[in-house]
């Protein structure tokens, strides 16, 4: 072992052994309890010692079938593997492993939406007969909403399914080549059935989408059936292990009772019932969008273990000109990169949690016919998917940026989890869309809030009767300086929004000409609700000393570091002074410098294994060169000195020259 990799090998140990809080209880707290944290645990070892998730050709030098291929025969074996052991789906994904398959799993969406589209749209006698087919893999499924020309605008799908009171069937059918379903993981060359979203037609009259359950490939030759075009759409920036398809129909018949009739139904004589609430179907979608803050942080949490590790081992330059080259997370401008991203993770986390509770509260409301807290609902778990896909996805480039030029070749992992990562802020609602959505409610409370109807939790700030707290340095008053920014913020796009529509602009036109300021009034207000729910649950937490300092500092450093990212806000509603701003980045600094003696132990508690980090500059053991090199030589291209394209390409054009 050379002298760097010694050095790379003693630096992580030293780094550890500097730990001066409770590592386990940090990893419990994360993951709900030290129960959740055995279950998990337990959970993993049954996948990460088998063999069979382990590669024997890295997936970059595979071919795009192949690529597939072996992510299929991993994803199979996975649940193969969950029959045996006995883990139901939704025990996998409450704990299982996250990263058996690498670049995309094929089975995703029958695991996850497939399943919770039946579980949520289904009625009762729907669930029990699919839903054990779903969860023995005798179906396959995956969810189909999305189209070639439209995406987040539910009511522009173009999807038909015509109701034949006749045959007491749908006709499926794909009226233009904008209507082609687009984009589904799965799809492409992997689900026998799916979850279609189409706009449901009875006696010529368009009752809007709705949610059936169609078949697309026959179960014994897996050949799709007459009447259904079906493929994978090509490469993308990232999951190309997954077969994201298209689907088009040309007039497929289902069974009436094909439709998921929880919320809606269609008798046989064509008579529509309608749900008791229009919005009743939202729920599925909450939850989804829930579980993709949990899989942003996830992906965050995977880029800064790495980044902070590297960080940890890789020495650079010369901080004093003559002394031995440090590590670079010495460097403060390493620290201001990577630290916050830490703490950014443990804000996610907990707004999750507070929203799955949320959830969890209004779901039992709705089952007794109350909806008061639906909109609330859905303006959280929007505003929390928006922001959590935008946060994790910059935070995992700021980490592969923070590792130069190790940070992007692809044995890192770095670029795979960006692509992983990036493509949250577009599916299951596109962030600007889902951020106007926000913004409609927030436009909407603050005028009631005028009127003296009481609001809901998230947005009681908007009521000119809330109580205003004191604005100083400490969280609480840094919490209170968010919370009257954003008011400010929303009055003043309310008061424009209004004297628009006053001087005779149409509202929706108006909506439009505020629609900048409008999201960056959603954004504030999700910002302030996650500053809002990190200091509560710090303040709240029952820890030892040494996890609630470190809590501590990261929520402090979490405030402060939005506060500077967006200090005009503050500066403009005149909540902060220039001063008091240059007061928080000078106590950043030092948050900074004392957390970074504990960064590596605050991503060891994060307890991700190496066989689902893949990286080679991340790994627990900190031999990030000898790693490096042994992944190198695995390329194709070495497997001979001189290549087959010399010969046929360079040398003729070399001997041209002679």
């Amino acid at each position: 072992m050379s002298t760097s990799e010694r050095f790379c090998v003693s630096d992580l140990k030293e780094e550890r052994a500097k730990c001066d809080f409770d590592l386990e209880e940090l990893t419990n707290l994360m993951d709900g309890g030290k129960e959740m944290t055995e279950l998990r645990r337990q959970c993993a070892q049954k996948f990460l010692n088998d063999p069979a998730f382990t590669d024997e050709i890295p997936q970059d030098y595979l071919s795009h079938e192949d690529r597939y291929g072996n992510e299929l025969r991993k994803a199979c074996h996975t649940v193969r593997k969950m029959h045996k052991e006995g883990i139901t789906i939704r025990q996998m994904a409450s704990h299982g492993p996250r990263g058996l398959t690498l670049d995309g799993n094929p089975l995703m969406l029958h695991l996850g939406m497939f399943y919770d589209a039946i579980g949520g749209h289904g009625n009762k006698e729907q669930r029990e007969k699919w839903l054990p087919l779903a969860e023995n893999a005798d179906i396959i499924g995956t969810y189909a909403q999305t189209e070639m020309g439209h995406g987040t605008f539910l009511r522009g799908l173009e999807t038909t399914a015509t109701y034949d009171k006749s045959t007491q069937e749908f006709i499926i059918h794909s009226p233009t080549l904008t209507a082609t379903k687009w984009w589904p993981g799965g799809l492409g060359k992997t689900a026998n059935f799916t979850v279609l979203m189409a706009q449901l037609y009875i006696d010529g009259k368009c009752l809007g989408p709705h949610p059936f359950l169609v078949q697309i490939r026959d179960l014994e030759t897996h050949q799709s059936l007459p009447g259904i075009i079906v493929g994978e759409i090509g490469p993308r920036a990232g999951l190309n292990g997954n077969d994201n398809g298209f689907l088009r129909f040309e007039h497929h018949r289902i069974p009436r009772t094909n439709m998921l009739m929880k919320h809606s139904q269609v008798l046989e004589d064509g008579t529509y019932v309608k749900p008791p609430h229009a919005k009743l179907s939202y729920g599925t979608m909450v939850i989804t969008r829930v579980s993709l803050v949990y899989h942003a942080a996830f992906q965050l949490r995977q880029a800064v273990t790495i980044a902070t590790r590297y960080s940890a081992v890789r020495r650079q330059s010369e901080l004093v000109p003559g002394e031995p080259e440090p590590q670079i997370l010495d460097y403060q401008t390493q620290q201001h990169k990577i630290i916050p991203q830490i703490a950014s993770v443990f804000a996610l986390l907990l707004a999750a949690q507070n929203c799955g509770k949320t959830y969890v509260s209004a779901m039992s409301n709705i089952q007794e016919g109350d909806m008061e807290l639906l909109p609330e609902l859905h303006a959280l778990s929007s505003g929390l998917k928006a922001i959590g896909g935008k946060d994790a996805s910059e935070g995992v480039e700021i980490c592969r940026l923070a590792c130069g030029g190790h940070g992007y070749i692809a044995s890192s992992n770095l670029p795979r989890i960006y692509g992983n990562t990036t493509c949250i802020i577009t599916y299951e609602g596109e962030n600007t869309v889902l951020l106007l959505q926000v913004a409609r409610y927030l436009i909407k409370s603050f005028r009631a809030g005028r009127t003296g109807t009481p609001l809901q939790k998230s947005v009681a700030y908007l009521s000119p009767k809330s109580t205003a707290g004191e604005v100083n340095l400490k969280n609480a008053g840094l919490v209170e300086a968010f919370k009257r920014s954003v008011s400010a913020m929303v009055a003043e796009t309310e008061g424009r929004l209004r004297r628009l529509c006053d001087s005779g602009l149409n509202y929706h036109h108006a909506w439009n000409r505020c629609s900048v300021s409008l999201v960056k009034c959603a954004e504030a207000h999700n910002r302030y609700y996650i500053c809002d729910q990190f200091v509560k649950n710090v303040e709240s937490l029952k820890t030892s000393l040494g996890v609630r300092n470190i809590l501590k500092d990261l929520c402090r450093l979490y405030l402060i570091y939005h506060i500077t990212l967006e200090e005009g806000m503050f500066l403009k509603a005149g909540v902060l002074s220039p001063g008091d701003i240059k007061v928080l980045e000078e106590e950043m600094t030092e948050l900074l410098g004392r957390l970074r003696h504990q960064a590596v132990n605050i991503v060891d508690s994060f307890d991700i294994d190496d066989k689902l980090l893949h990286s080679t500059i991340g790994a627990w053991d900190g031999n990030v060169y000898q790693r490096l090199y042994d992944e190198a030589m695995k390329s194709p291209l070495n497997k001979t000195d001189v290549p087959k394209a010399y010969h046929k390409y360079l040398k003729p054009l070399i001997n041209a020259k002679l």
